[in-house]
């Protein structure tokens, strides 16, 4: 799939962005997800989370947020529902250009703007409310990283597990979607 990937971006002159920007593999208790990283587009956020990649921080986090056709949310919490230490939070780069589309990934964030810090989420759908309009706090957006390049069956399995609540939290997967590793393919 990845060699297919770089053939047509390379074939349309793509070069830069085909040799540039890292791949990540996530494995997961539900299989692999294999994901580029935009940082041609968004390279606060990529650099950010590759931080938290190269310094295993997502080993053994999960998946605690899964609503069916809306999104994944991982990189916060451990199975027993702690949250992760944080290293400071990042810009927002939410850009009219880098829509949160089917499978691409973003980073996740409070109703403050700038308030990104480790958590990311997955998109089931074309999340349009989400995409960047406007720079106030209410239209600015989530900023949109990279994209799934291999794996998407995976996500749409994690999307149909069974949620329930843990403690103050709801669209808590029952039983818990675990991010064994994430690391750099290239």
């Amino acid at each position: 799939m990845r060699a297919l990937l770089l053939t047509i971006l390379l074939t349309f002159g793509f070069t830069a962005m085909a040799q540039d920007n890292p791949i990540v593999v996530m494995e997961t208790n539900k299989g692999t997800i294999t994901i580029e990283l935009w940082a041609d587009k968004a390279p606060i956020s990529v650099e950010n989370f590759l931080r938290y990649t190269d310094n295993e921080l997502y080993d053994g986090l999960i998946f605690h947020r899964v609503i069916s056709g809306f999104m994944i949310q991982g990189g916060g919490f451990n199975e027993n529902m702690v949250q992760l230490s944080t290293y400071d939070a990042i810009k927002n780069e939410a850009a009219a250009d880098a829509p949160n589309n089917r499978g691409t990934i973003a980073m996740a964030r409070t109703n403050v703007v700038d308030s990104a810090t480790s958590q990311f989420f997955i998109n089931l759908v074309n999340n349009d409310f989400l995409n960047h309009q406007n720079e106030t706090p209410s239209g600015f957006g989530y900023a949109v990283f990279g994209a799934v390049i291999d794996g998407m069956d995976v996500v749409d399995a994690i999307a149909m597990v069974p949620t329930g609540r843990s403690g103050p939290y709801g669209d808590v997967p029952i039983d818990p979607i675990v991010i064994t590793s994430v690391r750099r393919a290239q």
